[in-house]
């Protein structure tokens, strides 16, 4: 029962809309989520749309509302400019990419430099306050690799499925206390 959870996962794989009806859909899932992870700090990682879900919006087959625990939109993966010899970069973004560290956080302790994790998706959290950023990765310009503030956290990318570096994010969620 999540009301008895020590800390909470909210992993995600469909469309954010989808998704958050999901969860609504669920009697008193989310206000036992806000009281767990607002009010009383309990440790949330989400994970790829489980992540999305933490944004003020999504704009996936149309404007959706979300927790609005991290403060920003999700919106359609735009790849920058290509070089005229090379051909467009595909969407959904799907494989492995290098985790470019903003800021430091607990969750990334001994992620060794040019690490990477395992990417699958087609649209991005834009968080809208640079200090809820914490590591990036390049995909035809830079995107949302991984977002949090407090006792929160979420990743773009899987760590389930990100092998030694997916499982020192997880031991180390296991172990944070923010």
């Amino acid at each position: 029962m999540v009301a008895d959870a020590e800390r909470i996962v909210l992993p995600g794989v469909g469309a954010f809309a989808d998704c958050m009806r999901g969860l609504k859909a669920v009697d008193g899932m989310v206000d036992v989520l806000r009281e767990k992870v607002i009010k009383k700090g309990a440790p949330f990682l989400g994970i790829c749309v489980g992540m999305q879900l933490l944004a003020t919006a999504g704009r996936e087959f149309g404007r959706t509302s979300g927790l609005g625990w991290i403060a920003g939109e999700v919106v359609k993966i735009e790849p920058n400019a290509f070089p005229a010899n090379e051909p467009p970069l595909k969407i959904p973004h799907m494989g492995w990419n290098e985790l470019t560290v903003v800021q430091s956080h607990s969750l990334l302790a001994d992620i060794p430099e040019n690490a990477h994790a395992y990417f699958v998706h087609s649209f991005e959290l834009k968080p809208a306050l640079p200090e809820d950023l914490i590591a990036t990765t390049d995909y035809g310009g830079p995107l949302t690799a991984m977002v949090g503030n407090e006792n929160i956290v979420g990743t773009q990318f899987h760590p389930e499925k990100s092998q030694a570096v997916g499982l020192t994010i997880l031991s180390n969620f296991l172990k944070w206390r923010p």
